[in-house]
């Protein structure tokens, strides 16, 4: 009988220390899982900031480029209404010539300027090919205009 009082109490400090031993080992697999956790949520407040920096970098951007352009537009505008008095005098076939083409810079302006108004923020990538592209398009326009005015001499 004290042999079989011994062993279970032996087997019960086995258990005992085993349930222990496991109950160790999941506060510690717990506490990681909750460092884990930390450590998310850092990174999303991280990647929140570094979202918040670029908006207000594409903001300044964009807001740089619409007044660089505008005053561009402004410039065309001026341009097209001094052309409009010098060709007044001009006789009519050679006036209703160029008042067409005249017309088609005006409405190539218009559209550019409501396509950059109307521009919505699609990624870096996206704006640096809205950029480039409507760069060269405000380069046509010069040219066509520049060309216009000196064929009219």
């Amino acid at each position: 009988m004290m042999k079989k009082t011994i062993c279970s109490l032996i087997i019960s400090a086995f258990v005992a220390v085993a349930l222990l031993s496991s109950c160790q080992s999941s506060t510690g697999k717990l506490e990681n899982a909750q460092e884990k956790v930390e450590d998310k949520q850092e990174d999303v407040k991280d990647a929140q900031i570094e979202l918040s920096i670029s908006q207000q970098e594409f903001k300044a951007e964009y807001e740089k480029f619409k007044l660089e352009s505008d005053a561009k537009f402004l410039l065309h505008e001026k341009n097209i209404t001094d052309f409009k008095a010098r060709i007044a005098k001009d006789k009519k076939e050679n006036r209703v010539k160029y008042e067409k083409k005249l017309t088609e810079l005006e409405l190539k302006n218009t559209d550019m300027k409501k396509r950059l108004a109307d521009y919505k923020e699609n990624g870096k990538e996206q704006w640096d090919t809205f950029k480039e592209e409507f760069n060269k398009e405000m380069d046509e326009l010069n040219r066509a205009f520049r060309a216009l005015t000196n064929n009219s001499k």
